[in-house]
């Protein structure tokens, strides 16, 4: 009685649908290159690249001095590049963490998460501390820009001296815009990128507005009935009553709010 043969069932070879293999190429070298998980006609991956323009943008917005704005960005990329895109992913990506991306005065910056910059006060260097004139006078001059030294005057109801507006002017929190269409032709003023960098402000418009600024106590709870806040705008062009800073002064004789001018070294008096 002869001995039945068993028949085995064929042996697969399985290759991952991820690698293509040629059919030209000989078996071992083809094993040997799934090996290495690599393909002779696999092209490289979009997700590569688009992680690669993204390490780009974080080397360049860490190193930088100072905030860049998209444009700056975008020249070391390609001109078709979504910078925007870009950018809002990389700050999703950064929104846990103890570093965020932020947009300050139209541009972008890493900044230390605002609930962890208690950490950092004891490394904090405060080269002045500004007075509570010289506060009054910017926060007059952030929500009621373009405005003349006359008009913080009469919203302060006291003199201001030369000296406070010197120091704004130092700090490069407000800058010179132009001059009043009006006799004497005075300088009007108006706040500047870096006073929106230095407050965390995207633009001038995120100033706290009436409701907030009662909430925090900084104002009085017994304020008049028509009492109200200015909404704050800062265009960067002259206003139609603005003259160009060379244009002078009237030939007619010196703007009345000039006379009588306290010295530089003059605190504010009432």
């Amino acid at each position: 009685m002869t001995k039945e043969k068993r028949m085995e069932p064929p042996r697969l070879s399985l290759v991952p649908p991820s690698q293509d293999v040629n059919d030209n190429t000989p078996a071992d070298e083809a094993g040997a290159e799934l090996a290495r998980g690599q393909s002779t006609n696999v092209a490289a991956l979009p997700f590569a690249d688009h992680r690669e323009k993204l390490r780009v943008l974080e080397a360049l917005l860490f190193a930088a001095a100072e905030p860049l704005d998209e444009a700056k960005l975008k020249g070391h990329l390609a001109e078709e590049e979504d910078i925007a895109g870009l950018l809002e992913e990389l700050r999703a990506f950064y929104a846990g963490r103890g570093v965020n991306l932020v947009r300050v005065a139209g541009k972008w910056a890493f900044r230390t998460a605002e609930d962890l910059a208690y950490l950092l006060e004891r490394f904090a260097v405060q080269e002045r501390r500004l007075s509570r004139a010289a506060l009054e006078t910017l926060a007059i001059i952030a929500y009621h820009q373009p405005v003349t030294r006359a008009e913080i005057e009469e919203i302060r109801g006291v003199t201001t001296s030369v000296g406070t507006l010197d120091i704004l002017l130092e700090t490069g929190w407000i800058r010179l815009r132009g001059r009043r269409h009006a006799p004497g032709r005075p300088v009007t003023y108006g706040t500047t990128d870096a006073f929106l960098s230095h407050f965390g402000l995207e633009s001038i418009k995120d100033l706290p507005g009436l409701s907030e600024l009662r909430a925090s106590g900084l104002l009085d709870g017994n304020l008049p009935p028509d009492f109200s806040v200015p909404e704050p705008s800062d265009v960067a062009a002259l206003m139609p009553d603005e003259l160009p800073l060379d244009a002078g002064e009237d030939e007619e004789g010196q703007d009345e709010t000039s006379a009588n001018l306290p010295d530089e070294d003059e605190t504010d008096k009432s």
